[in-house]
């Protein structure tokens, strides 16, 4: 039987395994998770699939890991991955805690106020070419269509979610707002609960400035449960 913790680690729209590469390491290195990580259909590849191939995914991910043996996982969802961790979360007893970092709920096409200005600003942010690339060559016109889809989908399942939750959410993130964030955590139906803000952190948190900090607070939370509703500033 398994003695160790499970966690699962589920990417973000576009991104890869190499998003929470530094998390994935921070995690493992001490020996107290057995951390999975893996890669959504379709993404990294120009390859059209709906969201239930994503959804199915991630489900499949979960009961293959209750056959190795692990009574305890803990889900890990950035982004479009939010979405899909507040799902299994919602979903499975099995999961015991999920973290969401910049749960897509709400989106940068749904902003009121979205302009030139905001796209200027994503683009400041991660660069022309880095933009163009995920949005063109990583992502399919298809594949944005069914994020809305899954957004629809499960826009509910935050309120179902009883166990233990974290959320991470940039204050400079163009692409997620923090009203989703702010969402999740309003209608979660668990006491223990916290929302982070990361005032140096965008939608790329991962890979900023304030990593060793996230990586840090993810760790605590998954190994303790010294959370009780409160909101924080980082």
């Amino acid at each position: 039987m398994k003695l160790k913790k499970a966690v699962l680690l589920i990417h973000g729209f576009a991104g890869g395994t190499y998003d929470m590469e530094s998390l994935a390491w921070n995690l493992e290195k001490q020996f107290l998770f057995d951390v999975y990580q893996f890669t959504l259909p379709g993404h990294g590849i120009k390859k059209n699939c709906t969201y239930h191939e994503w959804v199915k995914s991630v489900e499949d991910k979960i009961n293959k890991l209750v056959e190795y043996g692990y009574n305890s996982i803990y889900v890990i969802g950035h982004s479009m991955g939010g979405v899909l961790a507040a799902y299994v979360a919602s979903k499975y007893p099995v999961v015991k805690k999920v973290v969401l970092a910049a749960p897509a709920f709400k989106y940068i096409g749904e902003w009121e106020n979205f302009s030139l200005k905001k796209t200027s600003a994503i683009i400041n942010d991660y660069g022309l070419s880095e933009v163009t690339f995920r949005m063109f060559e990583k992502v399919p016109i298809g594949a944005i269509n069914e994020f809305v889809n899954l957004v629809k989908k499960y826009q509910e399942c935050p309120k179902k979610i009883k166990v233990p939750i974290l959320i991470l959410q940039g204050m400079k993130d163009d692409v997620v707002p923090v009203s989703s964030s702010e969402y999740v955590f309003d209608v979660v139906d668990s006491r223990k609960k916290s929302l982070i803000y990361l005032k140096n952190s965008n939608h790329d948190m991962f890979n900023g400035s304030q990593i060793n900090v996230i990586n840090s607070r993810i760790e605590k939370f998954l190994m303790f449960n010294k959370i009780n509703g409160e909101k924080e500033y980082l």
